[in-house]
């Protein structure tokens, strides 16, 4: 194991938003994961910033994995249905 590698990068878990459920890799900052980060992507063809918030941290096998939740105000609106299980 490359313990180097470990410890530059941490797993992002997107809790809610129009991003839930997906995850990613990026760069520690000051050795650890940012708390607040903004996630740009493509919704029905629109390209849109969304930001999260960090909301709790752990390691799991010598991976930091941090949880981020939506902050619906200060991102870009776009509709989207959370409500939507189909």
């Amino acid at each position: 194991m490359a313990a180097e590698e470990s410890s530059t990068e941490y797993l992002v878990e997107y809790l809610d938003g129009p991003l839930e459920g997906q995850v990613e890799h990026r760069s520690l900052v000051d050795g650890g994961p940012e708390a607040r980060l903004a996630a740009i992507a493509a919704i029905d063809g629109v390209e849109s910033v969304f930001w999260y918030d960090l909301v709790g941290q752990r390691e799991l096998d010598g991976e930091v994995r941090a949880r981020f939740a939506f902050d619906a105000g200060d991102s870009d609106p776009v509709a989207f249905d959370e409500d939507d299980n189909d």
